[in-house]
């Protein structure tokens, strides 16, 4: 527990670190260039690749032995437990739109098991802070609202057209009180601190679901994967403010 107080604090630096790479090309615009080939638009900027150089750089400085694994950069392994997971701007489609959800996510893996999460929102001053039975916005702890069925919750997703499956997607909106869409990791986050209720994604990276993981259930609500369990390796997850939400949201994924 002593070496989490320790990383939280170290994490918050990573954060600070990536909001000096980002928010002032946010603000005065960024040009992107595609890193996908021929296999669509998947936007890269200078601040995710400046972002992550930054974070990589503390990291190496001051946790030589940890390993590194981050969207932009190659893996480095670690020399003993903790990893560092790094999303340096995830969201780069609302980045290069300005719109202000995008995020920076960092997590601290111990032996390859997310165990503290930083959800930072820029451009909003918000960042969640999530490890151990607790989550944090900016110093104040946070609390999932508790909704326990899909008719009185609030419901998300980035984009509806990545599903491969729509019907997917219909099952829950149709049963859903509201839904909203585009805000990557920060859904992740407003499910944490009470403003969404079940987020659900697919063809997700460990880069974007590692930190999310501490966050969510550190405020008292769940994530897993779309079968019912807790290994995201296949990128499908579902966020949810409590066990019963996100129990009745698989079996409608399932049915």
């Amino acid at each position: 527990m002593a070496d989490l107080d320790t990383f939280a604090v170290f994490a918050d630096r990573l954060a600070d670190a990536a909001r000096a790479e980002t928010l002032e090309r946010w603000r005065s615009g960024c040009a992107a260039e595609g890193k996908a080939g021929g296999a669509g638009f998947d936007p890269v900027t200078e601040a995710d690749r400046g972002a992550e150089r930054a974070m990589r750089a503390l990291i190496e400085a001051e946790f030589p032995d940890h390993g590194i694994s981050g969207e932009e950069y190659g893996d480095r392994p670690a020399r003993g437990r903790w990893a560092w997971s790094l999303d340096p701007v995830d969201g780069t489609r609302s980045f290069i739109c300005r719109l202000p959800t995008w995020t920076t996510l960092i997590a601290l893996l111990d032996e390859g098991r997310p165990v503290l999460g930083v959800i930072d929102a820029p451009v909003l001053g918000e960042r969640y802070v999530g490890w151990g039975e607790a989550t944090w916005r900016n110093g104040e702890r946070v609390r999932a609202n508790g909704c326990r069925t899909l008719a009185e919750a609030r419901v998300s997703t980035t984009d509806p057209y990545l599903f491969e499956d729509r019907d997917v997607w219909e099952r829950i909106a149709s049963r859903a009180k509201t839904t909203r869409y585009g805000h990557d990791g920060y859904g992740y986050a407003c499910v944490a601190g009470g403003g969404l209720d079940l987020v659900i994604e697919c063809g997700l990276m460990p880069h974007d679901y590692n930190a999310l993981v501490p966050v969510v259930r550190g405020a008292g609500g769940w994530i897993g994967n779309w079968e019912g369990g807790e290994d995201l390796q296949e990128g499908r997850v579902i966020a949810a403010a409590s066990r019963e939400l996100y129990e009745e949201a698989i079996k409608l994924v399932n049915s």
